[in-house]
C-alpha cells in the first residue's frame, strides 16, 4: 500500500473511533468545568465566626416622636444594639487590617433606603469610589445628612418627589448618617478600601471568603460596643473560625 493509501486508511479509523472518544472525554471535561467553577481560589482560605455580646444586655433606648406621628407612631426604640440568639450582635463590621487590595466593584450599587421612618440597612458597605444610591420609599420628607471627616459631608433634603439620590465616597471611612427631622433615624456607611469587609447577620455570624493565605489582624467595629482585634492565620483551602466578645463601652 502506498503512502497516500495509508493516510486515507488512518483517517477512516479516526472517524470510526471519534464517537467513542467523545463519549468518554466530554463528560470528563464537563465535570472538570463544574469543579473549577465551585472550587475556591488557589492559595486562599476563609474566615468565619461570630460576634457576641459579653454580659447582660442593656435596656433599649426609647425615643419620643414629635413629628410625623401619624406615619412614625408615638415612640421609637433605638436599633443601635441588636442582640439575637446566643448573644449574637447584628450589624458589627468585621474586616482585615493591613491588607492592600483593590475593592470589588459590585454588580449593583449599594443602596440605603428610608422605610417606615427608619434607615435600612442599619450598616452597609460601599467600596471606595463606587456609587451609593439613597432611596426614600416613605412618602414624606427626610434628610440625608452625613457626619464624616475624610469625605466631604453631605446634607440634602429628600422629599417624597425626590425618591433617589446618588453619592460617591472617595476615602475609606465609617460614616454616620442621620435624618435631621427624625432623631432616632441613623445608619452607617462603611467606605471600604479592599474587598475583605463584611457585616454580621442577625445571629452575629460573618464570613470572609477568598482571603490570601497568611497572617492577619482581624478587626471588629460596632457603633456602641467599640472595636476589637484578633490575630488570625489563614491557610490555603482551610476555614479559620474566630469568636469576638464585646462589652458596652
Amino acid at each position: 500500500m502506498n503512502k497516500q493509501g495509508s493516510i486515507v486508511q488512518l483517517a477512516h479509523r479516526v472517524q470510526l473511533f471519534m464517537p467513542l472518544v467523545l463519549v468518554f472525554v466530554l463528560p470528563v471535561l464537563s465535570a472538570a468545568g463544574e469543579v473549577g467553577e465551585k472550587a475556591p481560589v488557589e492559595g486562599t482560605g476563609t474566615i468565619t465566626g461570630v460576634v457576641k455580646f459579653a454580659g447582660t444586655p442593656p435596656p433599649p433606648v426609647k425615643f419620643p416622636v414629635s413629628i410625623d406621628i401619624a406615619r412614625c407612631g408615638t415612640e421609637r426604640w433605638s436599633k443601635a444594639l441588636i442582640i439575637g440568639l446566643n448573644r449574637g450582635v447584628q450589624y458589627a463590621v468585621v474586616s482585615l487590617a493591613g491588607i492592600s487590595s483593590t475593592p470589588e466593584r459590585p454588580a449593583k450599587n449599594a443602596a440605603l433606603d428610608q422605610v417606615d421612618c427608619e434607615f435600612t440597612p442599619r450598616v452597609l458597605i460601599a467600596p471606595v469610589g463606587s456609587t451609593l444610591t439613597i432611596l426614600n420609599t416613605d412618602d414624606f420628607l427626610h434628610t440625608f445628612h452625613t457626619r464624616s471627616t475624610r469625605n466631604h459631608p453631605i446634607n440634602k433634603a429628600q422629599p417624597s418627589l425626590r425618591k433617589v439620590l446618588k453619592e460617591e465616597f472617595d476615602q475609606p471611612e465609617i460614616i454616620e448618617v442621620i435624618c435631621d427631622l427624625h432623631p432616632w433615624m441613623k445608619a452607617w456607611i462603611v467606605v471600604a478600601e479592599h474587598p475583605y469587609y463584611t457585616v454580621t447577620d442577625d445571629s452575629g455570624s460573618f464570613a470572609l471568603a477568598d482571603v490570601p493565605a497568611g497572617s492577619y489582624q482581624l478587626k471588629v467595629w460596632h457603633e456602641t460596643l467599640g472595636e476589637g482585634t484578633k490575630d488570625v492565620i489563614v491557610n490555603s483551602g482551610a476555614v479559620t473560625n474566630v469568636t469576638f466578645e464585646l462589652l458596652t463601652k
